[in-house]
């Protein structure tokens, strides 16, 4: 199994390049000729980890390398103002965000209202249309948690073949605290060049969350940018598809001025009974499920309010009650070399009712009914 490097890579070279600088700010030359090797070092492994973005990384590695020769040949005075420079990190950091899905609009369950208007949104970006036809540039998709804002996003993509850029808002907010406009436009500008391009903002509420007096400046600061670059997608004429996803669990709390920046919002309720049957099927397609009684199960899925997530938890707590059943003594083979393990086979029979009876027990929806009033009143006042 490959494993994805590429993050843990990105942290190292944000490291060396604050070193760096901490380094040439002193004067020790020896150090930071060291550590600019070090980053060109880490771009050329980031350059091996992601084909689709080689010679952009190579290229960077290249200019830390000549990096390090101007601090060889220049003792401590002030060096690469490309290679060091704050815009390059933050667009380093952008093109980490790029993931691969394989995720299709066939492996969702249900929504198919919301599939419709997602399909409509991508596919009218790359027709051939009248000038004053023009394609959304933003989607919000608000909801419960756990009903597949994120699968969604990465459907549109995985169907595109597009560039997707899943960003997770608190985690950018906590890891360039204070610098977080910088990424912002460092995201925007990475998405444009690896056009056509998906920018998917989960926890969206992080980062356009409503301007009051107690608001930092530095949050303020985040959000106008945030605002800037999305008015930009509006204004820009591209036959490129550049589209900003945004999710949140939290609508109530999102800036007004935000929320005119995405003027087709789509409300990502819990599924019905039919979409609970298709989620259950889904995650139990490898099993015979022929003594089941699918319909009753999803009724029962509605009562309790379960998202898709909790679906997914439920057919996978009915599994293990079955395999324990079928394999008392499982525990005793982690005595095993791994390799004899691999000359067995898990004893499996097929799922019965019992085994979701257990599983309910056990998982209990988050959600309450409350909840879902305030989503439903939210879908009235600015839903699709």
């Amino acid at each position: 199994m490959k494993v994805d490097l590429t993050g843990a890579l990105n942290s190292a070279l944000q490291k060396a390049i604050k070193d760096y600088r901490a380094a040439e700010e002193c004067g020790d030359t020896r150090s930071a000729r060291a550590k600019a090797l070090e980053c060109a070092g880490l771009l050329e492994q980031i350059a091996r980890s992601s084909p689709g973005q080689y010679d952009i990384y190579m290229k960077r590695a290249g200019e830390w390398k000549k990096a390090a020769t101007q601090v060889e040949a220049k003792g401590s005075s002030k060096v690469v103002e490309t290679a060091g420079d704050g815009e390059n990190e933050f667009l380093t950091y952008a093109e980490s965000l790029i993931s691969t899905t394989p995720v299709r609009w066939g492996n969702i369950g249900g929504l198919e209202e919301v599939k419709r208007l997602m399909k409509e949104t991508v596919v009218i970006a790359g027709l051939k249309r009248p000038e004053s036809i023009k394609p959304w540039k933003g989607i919000l998709l608000f909801g419960p948690p756990g009903t597949g804002k994120t699968l969604l996003a990465a459907a549109a993509a995985g169907s595109l073949n597009a560039t997707f850029f899943d960003v997770k808002a608190d985690r950018v907010l906590s890891k360039f605290f204070g610098e977080s406009s910088k990424l912002v436009s460092g995201l925007y500008a990475a998405a444009r060049l690896h056009s056509p391009s998906i920018v998917f903002i989960d926890e969206f509420d992080a980062l356009g969350q409503s301007r009051s007096s107690d608001t930092g400046e530095a949050t303020r600061k985040l959000l106008s940018t945030l605002l800037t670059e999305l008015d930009g997608l509006q204004d820009k004429k591209s036959d490129r598809l550049l589209l900003t996803l945004a999710a949140t669990n939290r609508p109530w709390d999102l800036d007004p001025a935000v929320l005119s920046r995405f003027p087709r919002r789509i409300y990502v309720k819990l599924p019905d009974q039919e979409a609970c049957r298709e989620i259950l099927m889904i995650h139990t397609k490898d099993l015979n499920c022929s003594s089941l009684d699918l319909n009753l199960l999803a009724a029962r899925c509605v009562e309790k309010n379960y998202s898709g997530r909790d679906i997914q938890n439920l057919c996978q707590q009915a599994i293990w009650h079955m395999i324990r059943e079928e394999n008392p003594d499982l525990y005793h083979l982690a005595e095993l070399p791994f390799d004899d393990l691999k000359e067995r086979s898990l004893k499996i029979r097929g799922l019965e009712a019992r085994d979701f009876d257990d599983a309910f027990e056990k998982i209990r929806s988050p959600i309450t009914a409350d909840e879902i009033d305030r989503y439903e009143e939210c879908n009235r006042n600015f839903g699709e």
